[in-house]
């Protein structure tokens, strides 16, 4: 069998079966290295040499946690989260859908802004989501769907809208990458070619929303103490300097494009406001560190399956053997490729470094079936963004189960990874392979 598909798998397996998320991503890279015909020498040589290139990834994410807690030491999220208790206490019994609704739009707006209008990703969960648990708990709101509302946001405008990471994935990453494939990309709609795939998104959505409508029950978030939720001092200062903080962070990252240094220049805001006290920097540094450290090695161990599974050359093959298959059937090839890069994606855990996997092998494919430009273009993207969602090592699922663990009542397999897999990848396959007969 081919290495990447066996090793995929026992990763899948081993994370539905509650094995970490990394020790899954190990023990995949070995067995796919093994079966792909690699020593366990060269197996670990591999896997150590994929380590590095998310190095620069985990430290970012470390620097966003710790400016995550700082804004959080200043007030501003519990503010928010304040402000939504009142509106609750203000509602009757059974009266809080209006309150649940507008709760999951703030969230799908951010998240939204997250990739295009403020580039920050998913820096903002873990500093927004912990302090609302109490809120979500009052209203028996389902965290599937908020895992679900969250995912949306954080794929959705970067596979659409070339703004943002939307201008990197789209014009940097896929249009260039099939260029380089041996496709005239002059003219090219981007956006028009990945219009009906995130309309499948969208209508992922909208399911999600059917099918976490009932209340759910959670213990009293363990954020605070008791049944009532930890209480933050803020005041007017203290929120005009996070604001301030987040402006200065958002304008050094846009300025130097680097989210280590936006997330460095925030918190030396907060430190020389004296929001965060001299004494207590330090250990705040260190705690959000630590909150953020799961993504960081569960990126950085992605990155060493990706780089065992590269070394193994059974990626190529899979290609290769699928077009075999494939005959001169464009439904089915289609199907096929997005198949394909639905494996990869899982395995890897990361759309953008799927594209120059296989936009080398399925440009020139596809013009050879006689696929449009717009049909190849939407095909490549899709198939890359394919898995995003659902995949363990993503950290569009990472993300947001960051922020709703935090009162270790949301599974990242379970209540994360599955819901978003069976809401937005298949969905994604029905509309990719759709745009790729229409187009």
């Amino acid at each position: 069998m081919n290495a990447v598909v066996v090793a995929v798998a026992v990763m899948l397996i081993l994370s539905l079966c509650r094995v970490h998320v990394v020790v899954a991503l190990i023990i995949g890279a070995v067995t796919g290295g093994l079966l792909g015909g690699l020593s366990l020498d060269a197996t670990l040589q591999a896997f150590q040499n994929g380590l590095g290139k998310g190095a620069n990834v985990a430290l970012s994410y470390a620097l966003l946690g710790a400016f995550a807690v700082a804004i959080a030491k200043s007030g501003t999220a519990h503010a928010l989260a304040d402000r939504a208790l009142l509106m609750i206490n203000g509602q009757r019994e059974g009266g809080t859908g209006k309150l649940r609704i507008i709760l999951l739009f703030m969230l799908l707006v951010v998240a939204l802004a997250s990739q295009n209008i403020l580039p920050i990703h998913i820096a903002f969960i873990p500093l927004l989501v912990p302090p609302l648990l109490f809120v979500m708990n009052k209203l028996k709101l389902d965290r599937r769907l908020v895992a679900c509302v969250l995912t949306f946001g954080l794929i959705t405008p970067y596979m659409f809208l070339p703004v943002g990471f939307g201008g990197i994935f789209l014009n940097d990453i896929l249009l260039a990458n099939v260029r380089d494939g041996g496709l005239d990309v002059a003219g090219i709609s981007v956006m028009q070619a990945m219009a009906l795939p995130a309309l499948g998104m969208l209508c992922g959505l909208a399911v999600a929303f059917f099918s976490y409508r009932k209340r759910r029950d959670y213990a009293p978030a363990a954020i605070g103490t008791g049944e009532t939720p930890e209480k933050v001092n803020y005041t007017p200062k203290t929120l005009l300097v996070a604001l301030v903080a987040v402006i200065a962070a958002f304008s050094i990252q846009l300025w130097l494009d680097s989210m280590i240094m936006g997330a460095l220049a925030g918190f030396v805001v907060f430190s020389a406001s004296g929001v965060v006290r001299w004494r207590e920097a330090d250990d705040l540094f260190t705690e959000g560190m630590k909150m953020m450290a799961m993504i960081g090695f569960i990126m950085i161990a992605a990155n060493g399956f990706a780089s065992v599974m590269q070394a193994t050359g059974d990626i190529e093959a899979m290609v290769t053997s699928s077009a075999a298959a494939i005959g001169d059937n464009k439904p089915l090839a289609a199907l096929l490729m997005l198949l394909v890069g639905l494996l990869i994606t899982l395995g890897i855990g990361s759309s953008f470094s799927t594209i120059p996997i296989i936009a080398a092998i399925y440009v020139p494919l596809a013009l050879q079936l006689g696929f449009s430009p717009l049909a190849i273009v939407s095909l490549v993207g899709t198939a890359a963004a394919l898995g995003d969602a659902g995949s363990p090592a993503s950290d569009s699922t990472l993300g947001p189960t960051a922020g709703l663990n935090m009162d270790g009542q949301h599974n990242h397999i379970w209540d994360t990874v599955v819901p978003t897999f069976l809401h937005y990848n298949l969905p994604l396959i029905a509309f990719g392979w759709a745009a790729a007969m229409v187009l």
